[in-house]
């Protein structure tokens, strides 16, 4: 069983900057990576990005990528998203998931942190 918990939410203007840490206590047994979704009000939750906790490997939702940025820091068992040029279509819920790197892509697993809230104002 793993446990995620994030943090470094908050309320951003436009055109600034964020970087959320999701750190994981624990282990799933079958997660060798961990990623980003988020959810705004009234839509699906979508995937942000992911990153292999061994590969090298960083997968990227195509309308995020250049902005965004996920690291990994193993030691501290914490993934960091790194968001920059945020604008009000950033407001979600940020969370974090246990997924798997398969080499080609971000597998999600059912593993979640309960989220973190990210307001941009215009």
């Amino acid at each position: 069983q793993v446990h995620l918990v994030e943090s470094g939410g908050g309320l951003v203007q436009q055109g600034g900057s964020l970087r959320l840490s999701c750190t994981a206590s624990g282990r799933a047994s079958n997660s060798n990576a961990m990623g980003w979704f988020r959810q705004a009000p009234g839509k699906e939750r979508e995937f942000v990005a992911g990153i292999g906790l061994i590969s090298d490997r960083s997968y990227y939702s195509d309308s995020m990528k250049g902005r965004f940025t996920i690291s990994r820091d193993n030691a501290k068992n914490t993934v960091y998203l790194q968001m920059n040029s945020l604008t009000p279509e950033d407001t979600a819920v940020y969370y974090c998931n246990a997924g798997r790197d398969t080499g080609s892509y971000y597998w999600t697993l059912d593993e979640w942190g309960q989220g973190t809230l990210v307001t941009v104002s215009s």
